[in-house]
């Protein structure tokens, strides 16, 4: 009788130990959604409030058949711009422009770039204009290409910054942009174009 008291206790005992296991590993398990979530939510809120330069064009105000190309920090925060980068490249279409970016190597003698844009400022990237077209061009053969259409010119380029809120080894942010110049008989265009790699925003 002892020995059969002895067993049921202990039955009783290991039951009570299982319950409680469960109970914690339910605790557990509530614990860590929730820090998920909370995780989520700050994840949210840094980006909902980190910097976002995005680029534009817009007719300049003092040159005929000239544009502007703007970047402006259209988030909630400073951001310090650190880098850019340019190219100009004339090819038949978008689909002849190479699958990634390319750039020419950098200028070591080039100052480096430090630009603090508050939200809602912006900063001038390029300025190009009708004129500039025949400095792109070697030859007359290669202008007159471009006037009937038969080529096209496309810049584009990347800006490189950072968040101020954030430690500075933090990983840098890009916003890339490419435009599509239309020459016209008369009046000239410049447009967004190109594909995903080449407006690229990180």
């Amino acid at each position: 009788l002892l020995g059969y008291a002895g067993i049921m206790l202990a039955l009783s005992l290991l039951k009570k130990i299982e319950r409680q296991t469960k109970a914690v590993e339910i605790a557990a398990t509530a614990a860590a959604e929730s820090a998920e979530a909370a995780l989520t939510q700050a994840t949210a809120l840094l980006h909902a409030e980190r910097p976002w330069i995005l680029v534009t064009v817009t007719p300049s105000p003092t040159i005929e058949n000239g544009f502007n190309i703007i970047a402006t920090n259209r988030g909630r925060s400073p951001a310090r711009v650190i880098g850019m980068a340019y190219e100009a490249r004339i090819v038949i279409n978008e689909a002849h422009l190479p699958g990634i970016p390319e750039y020419r190597p950098e200028d070591p003698e080039m100052p480096s770039v430090s630009l603090i844009l508050l939200p809602g400022e912006f900063t001038s990237l390029k300025t190009f204009c009708r004129e500039d077209v025949k400095g792109l061009c070697e030859s007359e053969e290669k202008l007159r290409r471009i006037e009937n259409w038969e080529e096209r010119v496309f810049l584009y380029g990347k800006v490189v910054y950072r968040d101020l809120m954030t430690p500075p080894d933090e990983k840098s942010h890009e916003t890339g942009w490419c435009c599509r110049y239309i020459h016209g008989r008369q009046k000239s265009g410049l447009v967004m174009a190109g594909t995903q790699e080449y407006n690229l925003h990180t």
